[in-house]
């Protein structure tokens, strides 16, 4: 079980719109970081650094394939979290719709 110390650090991670919203698109699937900027319409140093303090907090993986990373979720150590993500609004319209236009 975790301590309240971990808990607490984790849901403030989780307390910024963009990280929230970056959690909201992973539970739909693994992506690259560009199509993270792309779909929260922001610039990649910005996603970077939300994803850098994702990855230390232990919430997302991330896997370097060629010039790319690619993040997804790591939470399943973190049975607390399952309702907070459970109830966040899906992101799959938008990920649909970039799909469509042939950018992934």
């Amino acid at each position: 079980m975790p301590s309240i110390e971990e808990m607490s650090a984790t849901l403030k991670l989780l307390s910024d719109k963009s990280r929230l919203s970056i959690i909201a698109l992973l539970r739909h699937g693994e992506l690259c970081v560009c199509d993270i900027v792309d779909l929260l319409e922001t610039t990649q140093p910005n996603i970077s650094q939300h994803l850098k303090k994702l990855r230390t907090g232990g919430l997302i993986n991330e896997e370097r394939r060629s010039q790319w990373s690619y993040y997804s979720l790591n939470v399943a150590d973190k049975p607390y979290l399952k309702q907070v993500i459970d109830q966040l609004p899906s992101m799959q319209e938008q990920i649909d719709a970039r799909q469509s236009r042939g950018c992934t």
